[in-house]
């Protein structure tokens, strides 16, 4: 049986594949429109998706879209009743999308990729919880899903027991944990939907000093995580911005403009709301616990890619252990309503797998080796080709003379994480790679840490984490005998000032409060990349190197060899390996446009 899950129109479109209860396929439509948080209908996704099950539409059992569009409709119209006249341009901009596609879904799909079949909506939280349990290890467990908004829904909980959810408690819009967060994202300058993570990067250089101010003002936390914000201080169900006059009165001032310089404020703001959120979170936590006296916790929902909240809710020991989906997103919901169908409504049986059944994420498209190398040679541009079996010792070499390279290897990553298959990777006990890779490669804002990707094995060694974190959605303390101390001078230094303060024996990967955001490395996951860490392991003793995404800032990861080539010749990476071929920058010619790939999986 054949169930296509599919999130759309938000932010983040995606579709995904369910074969027989088994994760076939899935992909974000961003990674091949080259469009950032791509919100359109993935039509590319879905194709690929088909192409990668070896079926075509008449193939289909049934499709899921992930959210209830006419529930959803009815809140805005709700909403916007509630304030009017405030919010009519608002509301004239949103009808447009609706009117043409949003409440004709079920026809909208049909239409689009020619299926007569059954169309299934669950509820948007039910999607996020379906993506949280199923995919799990566990047999049962609790489930708290956090994010903007779905259809009324901004938080819920319950449980999930084998081959069954449900949810128990809902948190109702206008008060939402995420757009909390968002409206701080927007208040600091950055992006609202895609510049929450830099908030989380920015906290630790700041201090808590608005906290208080924020439960006092802005937030009406109960001891069991319920929460109700104080709505004149937001402007996102009449406008066009998240926050209101009375916010930035509040705040001393305008939001910061974006790429404008970032001050000490915007740091004690970042620090202020990131610890708002994880108290909120712990208090969910405790109360879900109580409730429910489970030993494991699931979690999805934007808010759950929270890294530095998730490892503060584990380190806590609530919960014996937890797992959060990697596309904790509105893509995963694509994912979690085809798995709604197949396990809550058609009630097939469900057996946990020891270590989750997403098998590393890793459900994207792949290249052979066969057709880069024709593309290579179609191309003219140079390379030399590995026996796979040389590849680790190769790259782990290139590695230790400080290269920085394109890492192509596999099946691409869903979700927003890079995770060794379209990473650019370097040298974690460089002082200078972080300042490098943000520069010279990411082309980024320079306060922005990297992650590191070890051996599972050997994650002790490096962090204070006794478990494995394969979606680098844990943020862990870098071991305490590996810390350096700041000391004299140092001292004194405040701010992004820090940032060049080598705190630990792998300084590239150590963020200024000593942390990490930290992927663990497992050969039944990623074969070839923990063979290259493994061999960069052999050649000087530390089994961790840097690993971020193989992109650009404002492009999304790439997808093909096309994408991979044009960033690494459009940046100052070193090597490129695309498989078991090696790429070095000085030899390659002047760079053209060239075969696109996207012509794969594209409709007749």
């Amino acid at each position: 049986m054949n169930i296509l899950g599919i999130s759309a129109f938000y932010h983040d479109s995606a579709a995904a594949l369910v074969q027989d209860g088994n994760i076939v396929a899935a992909a974000q439509e961003e990674r091949f429109t080259r469009k950032k948080h791509d919100h359109d209908f993935p039509i590319n996704a879905i194709m690929y998706c088909l192409k990668e099950g070896g079926i075509e539409t008449d193939g289909l059992d049934y499709v899921a879209f992930y959210d209830k569009p006419f529930i959803k409709f009815e809140r805005l119209l709700e909403t916007y009743l509630s304030y009017a006249p405030r919010g009519l341009k608002s509301f004239w901009m949103a009808m447009p999308m609706w009117l043409k596609h949003k409440l004709w879904m079920g026809e909208f799909i049909k239409n689009k990729i020619k299926f007569d079949g059954q169309i299934i909506y669950p509820e948007h939280h039910q999607s996020h919880a379906a993506s949280a349990f199923f995919p799990s290890p566990f047999d049962e467990a609790a489930f708290i899903t956090l994010d903007g908004v779905g259809e009324w829904a901004t938080s819920s909980w319950g449980t999930g027991r084998n081959n069954k959810i449900k949810l128990e408690k809902e948190i109702r819009f206008p008060h939402s944990l995420g757009l909390l967060y968002t409206a701080f994202t927007y208040y600091t300058g950055f992006k609202v939907n895609s510049g929450e993570y830099k908030v989380m990067g920015l906290a630790p250089y700041g201090e808590p000093k608005y906290k208080d101010l924020i439960f006092k003002e802005l937030v009406d936390l109960k001891e069991d995580g319920s929460f109700r914000l104080n709505m004149k201080y937001f402007n996102y169900c009449s406008g066009l911005t998240m926050t209101s006059k009375a916010f930035h009165d509040l705040f001393g001032g305008p939001p910061r403009k974006p790429e404008s310089k970032l001050t000490q404020k915007e740091m004690d703001l970042a620090r202020s709301a990131q610890e708002v959120t994880e108290e909120i979170m712990l208090r969910m936590a405790k109360h879900v616990k109580k409730e429910t006296d489970m030993k494991y916790l699931c979690l999805a929902g934007g808010v759950s890619l929270n890294c530095v909240g998730n490892g503060k809710m584990l380190r806590t020991g609530i919960f014996d252990d937890i797992w959060i989906q990697p596309a904790a997103g509105d893509a995963g919901g694509a994912l979690g309503a085809a798995l709604f169908v197949w396990y809550q409504l058609l009630d097939n049986p469900r057996k946990a797998q020891k270590r989750g059944a997403q098998r590393g994420s890793y459900l994207g498209p792949r290249f052979t080796e066969e057709e880069i190398e024709s593309w290579l040679k179609e191309n003219n541009y140079p390379y030399t080709k590995y026996d796979n079996g040389e590849i680790p010792a190769r790259v782990s070499g290139l590695i230790d003379e400080h290269k920085v390279i394109g890492w192509f290897n596999g099946r691409m990553e869903f979700g927003p994480r890079a995770l060794g298959s379209r990473s650019i990777i370097g040298d974690a006990r460089s002082s200078k790679m972080q300042s490098i890779m943000n520069l010279k490669i990411k082309y980024r804002e320079s306060f922005r840490p990297f992650a590191p990707s070890c051996l599972a094995d050997d994650v002790s060694e490096y962090f204070e984490l006794d478990r494995e974190s394969p979606y680098m959605l844990l943020v862990a303390q870098v071991n305490k005998e590996r810390q350096k101390r700041m000391s004299g001078d140092q001292e004194k230094l405040f701010g992004i000032d820090k940032l060049n303060v080598a705190r630990s024996d792998i300084p590239a990967i150590t963020h200024v409060d000593y942390s990490a955001r930290v992927q663990t490395v497992h050969p039944d996951d990623a074969p070839d990349y923990y063979n290259m860490i493994k061999s960069f392991k052999e050649r000087t003793g530390y089994g961790v190197i840097i690993n971020t995404s193989f992109n650009v800032r404002g492009e999304p990861i790439v997808c093909t060899p096309q994408d991979a080539y044009l960033c690494f010749m459009r940046t100052e990476m070193d090597v490129l390996v695309l498989e078991n071929m090696i790429l070095e920058k000085e030899k390659q010619p002047a760079l053209k446009e060239d075969q696109d790939w996207r012509k794969l999986y594209e409709l007749d």
